[in-house]
């Protein structure tokens, strides 16, 4: 069997586990299939099919809603500041990778040969898209009611008890104090490319670092995009086992 062939059959051989780790069993299954198709299987095998991207725009807004949701009742008396700064703690990129990796995501997403061979099924940012891709899967299939019962139950150890958490701050704001560190200039953003239709458009944006490296991330929005890109080059210039919160 080729390698191409192992990766489309790994995801379908457990796929019911998947399920059952969800809480939701899926009246169509493709759909969760293209939750777990990333870009470069589908590049690599002719690019005619969907990659998860637009079920991942869809999950992002869904996570948001619920956990927005789940803050508001769970602390009454916080302010908006303080409910913001916990609900960028819980949907940030490293925390939606920490559930990935818990539900055993990895090992169930569909990838090319060359994001595999470059680590690609470990990596934070590919993890965290494949989870909101399945988040957008699970609304798609069965609605928002299901799709708030798999947030609560794959989050159910990771609510916050107390609002008592520090400060967090985004990839721009850290990648810029970072490069003024270390090269004592600021990074530069510059759009690099758009495409999609009107109502689900796609924007790349590059990040130049001072020493002359570029990293390019694409979002929903140009905001996400800034935000990828940062988070990208911070990977490159911060030890993985620095706290960067």
């Amino acid at each position: 069997m080729s390698e191409t062939a192992e990766q489309t059959q790994r995801p379908q051989t457990s796929l019911s586990t998947l399920e059952s780790v969800l809480g939701h069993s899926f009246a169509r299954r493709e759909l969760l299939v293209l939750a777990l198709t990333h870009s470069s299987h589908v590049n690599e095998n002719g690019g005619q099919a969907e990659s998860n991207e637009r079920l991942e725009f869809l999950g992002d807004a869904v996570v948001e809603l619920v956990v927005s949701d789940e803050l508001f009742r769970r602390f009454p008396v916080e302010r908006e500041g303080e409910l913001t700064r916990l609900r960028a703690r819980m949907v940030r990129e490293q925390s939606l990778a920490e559930v990935a990796r818990e539900l055993g995501l990895p090992a169930h997403i569909l990838l090319g040969r060359g994001e595999e061979a470059q680590g690609g099924r470990q990596r934070d940012a590919l993890l965290a898209d494949a989870l909101e891709a399945v988040i957008g899967a699970v609304y798609m299939d069965g609605g928002f009611a299901a799709a708030m019962r798999c947030v609560h139950r794959i989050m159910a150890e990771h609510w916050p008890e107390s609002p008592d958490l520090p400060k967090v701050k985004d990839p721009k704001t850290r990648l810029q104090e970072v490069t003024q560190q270390l090269f004592k200039a600021r990074p530069e953003y510059a759009p690099a490319g758009m495409h999609g239709p009107d109502h689900a458009k796609i924007y790349e944006i590059v990040v130049r670092l001072p020493d002359g490296r570029e990293f390019r991330a694409q979002g929903a929005s140009k905001k996400k995009a800034e935000q990828g890109a940062a988070e990208q080059a911070l990977d490159a210039l911060v030890p993985a086992n620095n706290d960067r919160s």
